[in-house]
């Protein structure tokens, strides 16, 4: 077999790998899903919590679009299996990456595939048990008098997705920091001296991430800074070392 053959057989390997793999995933999602259906009204109403309990009495949450009372708590389960397989999605991305890796970068890389998954869900909890409750509060009571807030279940679910991936994802600031310096990007010295930019731009993010009101700004931009820092400690230990002890191994390897 000529070495054009070879290099064909290789990429069409590879792409069928990709393929099953990526069919998992999607397996995955559906089962998970499958299996939060049944509960998803019971879901939804812990997901509404933070905000109607500090609705007046009177008032409640509404659906202006009739199809909204199955779409919204629909759309919410899908993302919830989404969140929930995290793990074994990165699990499947891992197996496919690792057999191109250096053996430096495997000891590496599973610690910090658990620790984002780790810091995406503790983004998640902040964003519910911190965030939304003072959030909430804020916006209902600067209701001018004789307004009764009744807010749609769907618009309230996009902006809940929208603060729970801003905060999941601005809790992986210690992650993006650590392999910048350890990738050889960014000199070190040079993230501590940019640290007055960083809490500017966390402010910024915060500003546009989050609804328009300062608090939510302030508690996303606070973390997304102390994390920063968290981030400049554990990089602090970095070593750079020349990477040649890459290892060859079977592209369809098993899990």
């Amino acid at each position: 077999m000529s070495e054009e053959q070879l290099e064909e057989s290789s990429l069409i390997s590879h792409l069928i790998e990709l393929r099953d793999r990526l069919l998992r995933m999607v397996i995955a999602v559906f089962v998970v899903l499958l299996g939060l259906f049944p509960f998803r009204q019971e879901i939804y109403t812990y997901l509404a919590a933070p905000l109607r309990k500090h609705l007046p009495e009177a008032s409640s949450m509404i659906a202006i679009d009739p199809a909204s009372t199955f779409l919204a708590p629909f759309k919410m389960v899908l993302m919830l299996a989404v969140v929930v397989c995290i793990p074994f999605l990165l699990h499947q991305v891992w197996s496919f990456i690792a057999p191109g890796l250096y053996q430096r970068e495997k000891k590496f890389a599973i610690p910090l595939l658990v620790s984002s998954v780790v810091l995406f869900y503790a983004g998640m909890a902040f964003a519910y048990f911190v965030v939304f409750p003072l959030v909430f509060g804020f916006f209902v009571s600067e209701a001018p008098f004789g307004v009764t807030v009744m807010t749609d279940i769907s618009r309230y679910l996009d902006l809940v997705i929208k603060l729970f991936f801003a905060f999941g994802l601005s809790f992986e600031v210690p992650i993006a920091t650590y392999l910048v310096v350890s990738a050889g990007l960014v000199e070190l010295e040079t993230l501590k001296k940019s640290r007055p930019y960083v809490i500017v731009a966390a402010f910024v993010i915060g500003m546009l991430l989050t609804p328009p009101d300062i608090i939510s700004q302030i508690l996303l931009a606070i973390p997304i800074w102390i994390l920063f820092e968290v981030g400049l400690f554990f990089a602090r230990n970095v070593k750079l070392e020349p990477e040649t002890d890459k290892v060859s191994e079977p592209a369809n390897s098993a899990d």
